[in-house]
């Protein structure tokens, strides 16, 4: 059925069409992609519009389904159904979702997405209209954003080239075929602040290359921790890599340091992560908008931990005989604030020989690979990243790896040789744990740091076991099938136990967007696949 566009995708729509005509111009350069605006994407963009729509619709019935919301009262399954009761009286319906049916690529869909769900008899097709509908708490922000993510998520759909499933891409390339984001956020494309343009120039799913920029602060205001290079430095000053968005909407407008031209860069699958078109580390950069659900800046904490937190980590992965590397931290700094701010990461491509033939994909491109549709290349995979995962959790250390901070070393045939690991901004350290394996904790303090075993669980299980391993394998099904296989090569310990037999946690994503003033993290729980419960 046909649906007139909503005033979000006739604002990207309309903007497309005036791209023909406008380049706009950044501080640092062309707010444009590269080359010339892709033929037909205006048509594309509309074609994309009704799966989109689904996708989203989809990811807001599995969290209605899945989330403790509070204004759920009772949820009522029969075969194929769940009917929900509203605190207001109402009855929402729809198909019986399976919470594992996470992929949505053109490649590979796990399972049909939700095209309407029926709100007191009334068809809603379109996710923004129905939390309207539904009168909650902060729905009418959640509702724009819905709208908002509909759209962008159109358009980074529109105009992708057909995926090889087992081609020779550079690494950067596989992380820009992750088209779909976050497979259970609604929100899972929103991009708040972005024009249509920006998002061209920017968005990893566009394939731009795009221009950093290089902030010139002066030394004494800077806090560096690990090795800052000489190229990003000058007489008595630091140069701080910037995002070109940040440089014009942040930086720029904050009256702050002028930012000149840098080096050309691929943006990754985190769109504020980089890697230098010429080779070298990757830059995260600071992005001072909300993604998904969070804003993407990056803390004075996270810069002054960085070192530690880094030497630690890779002291710890030597424990694991060469399963597991992690990225090092080669420097960081910040300007002394979250808005300016910058990490020199180790590319995870370091760890593959590629005269050997191997390679390295993030665990959320497995999907678009054949491999994940092998049940033995599935188990196998599994065994890997369960196996090294509890390891490293049972030594005192919660990794948090999801499709993107996790990636696979893949042999010229394609078989799983070992783990990558990026990103230790948000890992969880167990002194206690590591005690009993007679290993020091690192001199730290924060948030970094706990000792309470359901948070270490929720940081692994929810990235490792709801994301990356259900992401891969499509449906609950599936999940079962490569848990099962896993499971004899596990460690024995507590973790595995639970694991195996108890209910897998997920951040409550729907619920956080709808809770702006609760902090942290909330979680739900979904069913084991192994036990049904």
């Amino acid at each position: 059925m046909h649906l007139p566009a909503t005033a979000a995708e006739e604002a990207v729509a309309a903007e497309l069409a005036g791209l023909a005509e406008i380049a706009p111009t950044g501080p640092i350069g062309p707010v444009s992609p590269v080359g010339a605006r892709p033929d037909g994407l205006g048509s594309a963009y509309a074609a994309a519009l009704p799966g989109a729509r689904a996708a989203v619709l989809t990811r807001l019935w599995r969290a209605f389904a899945c989330e403790p919301l509070p204004w759920i009262t009772h949820r009522e399954r029969s075969s194929g159904a769940l009917a929900l009761r509203i605190a207001s009286g109402s009855r929402l319906e729809g198909p019986h979702p399976d919470p594992y049916a996470t992929t949505f690529s053109a490649v590979r869909a796990s399972a049909p997405p939700v095209t309407e769900l029926l709100l007191d008899g009334r068809p809603y097709r379109r996710a923004s209209l129905l939390v309207a509908a539904l009168g909650l708490p902060y729905g009418e922000e959640f509702a724009a954003e819905l709208d908002e993510s509909t759209a962008s998520l159109a358009l980074s759909r529109a105009g992708q080239p057909a995926c090889p499933e087992a081609g020779d891409l550079a690494a950067w390339e596989w992380e820009q075929r992750v088209v779909d984001g976050h497979p259970y956020h609604p929100n899972c494309r929103s991009r708040p602040g972005f024009t249509v343009a920006e998002q061209l120039a920017y968005a990893p799913e566009h394939r731009p290359v795009v221009t950093l920029g290089l902030a010139a602060v002066r030394a004494s205001e800077c806090r560096v921790t690990g090795e800052w290079p000489d190229r990003w430095r000058e007489a008595g000053r630091i140069l701080v890599p910037v995002h070109p968005w940040q440089a014009e909407h942040v930086v720029k407008q904050e009256d702050g340091p002028e930012v000149r031209p840098g080096p050309a860069a691929h943006p990754l699958m985190a769109l504020r992560t980089l890697s230098p078109a010429d080779g070298g580390p990757h830059v995260k950069t600071a992005l001072s908008t909300r993604l998904t659900s969070s804003v993407r800046d990056i803390s004075v904490y996270s810069i002054e931990t960085a070192a530690a937190v880094s030497a630690f980590a890779r002291s710890l992965s030597e424990r694991l005989d060469g399963r597991l590397h992690v990225t090092r931290t080669l420097g960081a700094v910040t300007a002394g604030t979250p808005d300016l701010a910058a990490v020199l990461r180790e590319p995870p491509e370091a760890y593959a020989d590629r005269g050997a033939g191997e390679r390295v994909l993030p665990v959320a491109a497995l999907a678009l690979t054949p491999y994940a549709r092998s049940d033995a290349w599935r188990a196998g995979f599994a065994r890997l990243a369960l196996s090294v995962c509890l390891r490293v959790l049972d030594l005192g250390v919660a990794l948090e790896a999801h499709g993107q901070n996790l990636l696979v070393v893949l042999s010229a045939d394609g078989t799983p040789q070992r783990l990558v690991y990026r990103d230790l901004a948000d890992i969880r350290i167990s002194p206690a744990r590591l005690a009993r394996h007679g290993l020091a904790a690192p001199a730290l303090s924060g948030r970094l740091i706990t000792d309470d075993v359901a948070l270490l669980r929720r940081k692994l299980f929810g990235s490792l076991v709801a994301g990356a391993l259900g992401s891969t394998a499509g449906s609950a099904a599936a999940l079962a099938a490569d848990l099962a296989a896993a499971a004899p090569g596990l460690p024995s310990t507590a973790d595995t136990r639970a694991l195996l037999t108890g209910p897998l946690p997920t951040k409550a994503l729907t619920l956080m967007r709808l809770s702006p003033g609760v902090p942290g993290d909330q979680w739900a729980e979904l069913d084991n696949p192994l036990t049904g419960g």
